[in-house]
């Protein structure tokens, strides 16, 4: 055949990232070995009944045809309402465009602010389609370490040494995947800072904005001059439970918003209306579950961390926020990878090395807290075991 596009065959680059641990782990479940997966974001409950009634009285009543490609009036508006609900000033529908799911929003924010070559920072422990989808829409991922000993949060002396000419964007993600970090609003208001000075874009994915377990969420589009530079990633996903459904949205400046329409137009071509109703339907009559959710993973949060508590090899890097914790496993001897293909092995216990989320989080796994509180209890104390097991005779 014809060579292929060189933008496409760069999207993935050459080298193992850890992941093979967890399609393993599908493998050992699929032959009908039973395996705690601790692994993948994806939650332990479905989509509330009345979300799905809401949706399915939508489909049968009629809107299953073409929709707008920005999404439908209502659910911009709906957005729009929680995003001043969580402290959002100035956002109206025309600041929101609807996308398939939170990756869809990513994109897209990134297809809108690079072009061919242009650098982007990504702060490194990373969610793993960030540098993919940097180089899907031909920029140049600039990665930048944070560390585990300062809860992987944001670095500006770091970032700003690390910006070219070429620099277009910095990309946070607060609460973090796969840290768990909430990003400190000094931090934040420092990297605004270098955003204003260096005239760059700020694309914040603030997926779990809505789970916070210490402190409080604060968004870089908050802050002096930067609502018309900030780029806010969202999604139905995580906050009630709906990955399936695929509805995201960017909250951007309205000039901006137009153009990502356009490339909509491209791409997606609008989302189902059913769908778009049941997103609706969630965010204005049962706002609630959101809370629900979040306390579920704010109390496994705290099994989690409370089972690591007297372990001697084993350090946990305490979340703020999200539905994941990290573990320093360097203390047994051996990288995320070994750890974690060693645990499925041992314990039939699913977990994600830190290495499948960048360089800097070698050494660590990320636990997913999408089994039930027992379920969960358990395999930590069969985690710390195995850990000081493997550190006695490493």
């Amino acid at each position: 055949m014809p060579n292929p596009s060189s933008r496409i065959r760069g999207v993935i680059k050459d080298g193992s990232n850890g992941w093979e641990v967890y399609y393993r782990a599908v493998e050992m479940q699929a032959s009908g070995r039973a395996v705690t997966m601790l692994s993948i974001g994806d939650h332990d409950i479905k989509t509330d009944r009345d979300i799905l009634d809401a949706m399915q009285a939508s489909a049968i009543g009629g809107n299953v045809g073409y929709t707008s490609v920005a999404g439908s009036h209502a659910l911009r508006a709906a957005i729009a309402h929680r995003a001043a609900r969580l402290g959002h000033d100035g956002v109206s529908p025309d600041n929101v465009i609807v996308t398939s799911g939170g990756q869809g929003a990513l994109f897209s924010a990134m297809m809108a602010v690079l072009d061919p070559g242009d650098g982007c920072v990504v702060l490194d422990p990373y969610y793993a389609t960030f540098d993919v989808t940097v180089r899907a829409a031909g920029g140049e991922p600039v990665i930048v370490p944070t560390r585990s000993e300062d809860g992987f949060q944001p670095d500006a002396e770091a970032i700003a040494a690390a910006l070219t000419p070429r620099t277009r964007a910095i990309l946070l993600n607060t609460p973090n995947n796969p840290s768990g970090a909430v990003y400190d609003r000094d931090r934040l208001e420092a990297v605004a800072a270098l955003a204003r000075q260096h005239d760059l874009w700020v694309i914040s994915d603030e997926l779990y904005d809505g789970q916070i377990h210490v402190g409080a969420h604060v968004s870089p589009r908050s802050f002096p001059g930067m609502a018309e530079r900030t780029i806010v990633i969202g999604s139905m996903s995580k906050g009630y439970a709906m990955t399936g459904a695929r509805i995201g949205w960017a909250i951007a400046p309205r000039a901006l918003t137009v153009l990502m329409v356009d490339l909509a137009g491209a791409t997606t071509y609008g989302l189902p209306g059913f769908l778009q109703d049941a997103a609706v339907y969630a965010l204005t009559e049962r706002a609630e579950l959101e809370d629900v959710v979040a306390e579920r993973y704010s109390r496994r949060r705290n099994i989690a961390v409370a089972a690591l508590a007297g372990s001697n090899t084993l350090r946990a890097v305490p979340p703020e926020g999200g539905m994941y914790v990290m573990l320093d496993v360097r203390g047994t001897g051996l990288d995320g990878i070994a750890f974690a293909e060693r645990l499925l092995d041992a314990c039939a216990i699913g977990v994600m090395p830190g290495e499948s989320f960048g360089e800097a989080a070698a050494g660590h796994i990320r636990i997913a807290l999408t089994v039930d509180d027992a379920a969960l209890e358990d395999a930590m104390r069969r985690i710390v075991t195995f850990a000081e097991s493997v550190a006695v005779t490493a």
